[in-house]
């Protein structure tokens, strides 16, 4: 059963890692960050369950980190904002550099 888990958690973040490597857009790029961080929080709530010695410690460290990523979001999307409205554009490759 942990197997199935673990594969789950690796396609997730395969496909979290995708995003942020490939995509142009910032915002798609804070989302597949989001996903990479939930493939992590899935994986340390298999291993808190599954492991050699199950414990709520693994979903206490989610919980942490679940909160730690709301407040990041929360950051990453108010920069973007400001980045947009200084610059018109959501996209990676114009934001190069810190000043105009």
């Amino acid at each position: 059963m942990l197997s199935s888990y673990l594969t789950m958690a690796a396609i997730l973040f395969c496909i979290g890692l995708y995003g942020a490597l490939v995509k142009k857009n910032a915002i798609i790029v804070l989302l597949s960050i989001e996903l990479m961080l939930n493939a992590v929080n899935l994986n340390l709530v298999a291993f808190s369950k599954y492991g050699v010695v199950p414990s709520l410690t693994g979903q206490m460290f989610t919980l942490f980190s679940i909160a730690v990523a709301a407040a990041e979001a929360a950051v990453g999307i108010a920069v973007l904002i400001a980045l947009f409205r200084a610059r018109g554009t959501v996209n990676v490759d114009e934001f190069d550099k810190m000043r105009r």
